[in-house]
């Protein structure tokens, strides 16, 4: 059993300024984004990094991604290119990740990236998330902050269901806005999104002036999140329910009668921000089987589908 105390701190000055000590001693904190809450060490110290795998019971092959409070630090890590400057503009600091070819001199672990060449970068715009990288002035190594596998946290509270006694602290910023984990954009060829988000590939295409591609190669872990198996709650995921069966906890989309829904009037954004919550509340139900109508898959229904399809994936472990 673990001594640990994990500390619960306010988004303010005295609790942003705790949260940066901690991680520069190395320790563990969980702190919101505007997606999730992501499990932040600093991505230069081996051991802290190490901790982030070992609380989450994550691979050591999945790769993490770095947050930085501004382009020039991210510019310190990786190698620029004019495509990543374009989406930089258009969409930083937001819901988005780069992959780029990481620098031979990147101040980073190498367990950050699990091996790889490249590193996956990005600058979240949650205010308290800012305020902290600010305050740490260094990169941040940050996976959402649940056990690996199992269901994003929204909340605070959501963190301190799977990492109490696991963590040094949790800097509790209140519910997460977009509520879905960043769109990830591989720049190291050809633009690829390799993990969908609330950015679509639309979205980018008319950014950077040609369509985007999407992943091919399901088996090869490239980036973090994508694993098949990912975002799962306890009880098993039934997809594409048409209609609802008995014992079932019963997950809406649009103006039908359940017991949780995503969005009544249809609106894909607020399905989006309402995905994880509400999975963690049917979840505590303790229902065998949480049952969810279809989403359309379009827009950011796309990203939806994916979170979706990868908690109603076979697990390897129970």
């Amino acid at each position: 059993m673990s001594d640990l105390v994990t500390l619960r701190l306010d988004a303010d000055a005295p609790g942003v300024a705790r949260a940066a000590e901690i991680l520069a001693e190395g320790g563990l904190v969980a702190f919101p984004t505007e997606t999730v809450y992501g499990l932040g060490a600093d991505a230069a110290n081996d051991r802290a990094v190490a901790r982030i795998y070992e609380a989450k019971g994550r691979p050591s092959f999945n790769p993490l991604i770095v947050h930085l409070s501004d382009i020039e630090a991210v510019q310190r890590l990786v190698v620029w290119s004019e495509p990543a400057e374009r989406v930089a503009q258009a969409f930083w600091p937001g819901p988005l990740t780069m992959v780029l070819p990481l620098r031979e001199d990147a101040r980073v672990s190498r367990l950050v990236t699990a091996g790889l060449d490249t590193l996956a970068v990005r600058l979240p715009a949650n205010p308290t998330a800012r305020a902290l990288l600010n305050a740490f002035d260094g990169p941040v190594a940050a996976p959402s902050a649940n056990p690996s596998g199992r269901i994003s946290p929204t909340r605070a509270a959501h963190v301190l269901e799977g990492l109490d006694g696991k963590i040094e602290a949790v800097l509790d910023g209140g519910r997460c806005g977009v509520g879905l984990e960043s769109t990830i954009l591989g720049l190291t060829g050809k633009p690829t999104i390799l993990r969908p988000g609330r950015v679509t590939s639309e979205d980018l295409g008319r950014v950077l002036g040609r369509p985007v591609l999407e992943r091919k190669d399901r088996d090869k872990i490239s980036a973090p999140g994508q694993l098949a198996s990912h975002y799962a709650p306890r009880a098993r995921v039934r997809l594409n329910a048409a209609e609802w069966r008995e014992g079932e906890a019963r997950l809406g989309f649009g103006d039908e009668p359940c017991d949780l829904n995503l969005s009544r009037s249809g609106d894909l954004v607020e399905a989006a921000a309402n995905l994880f919550e509400y999975l963690h509340r049917l979840d505590a139900s303790n229902a065998e089987v949480i049952a969810v109508a279809p989403i359309p898959h379009v827009g950011l229904g796309v990203a939806i589908n994916d979170r979706l399809s990868r908690a109603a994936a076979p697990r390897e472990t129970p």
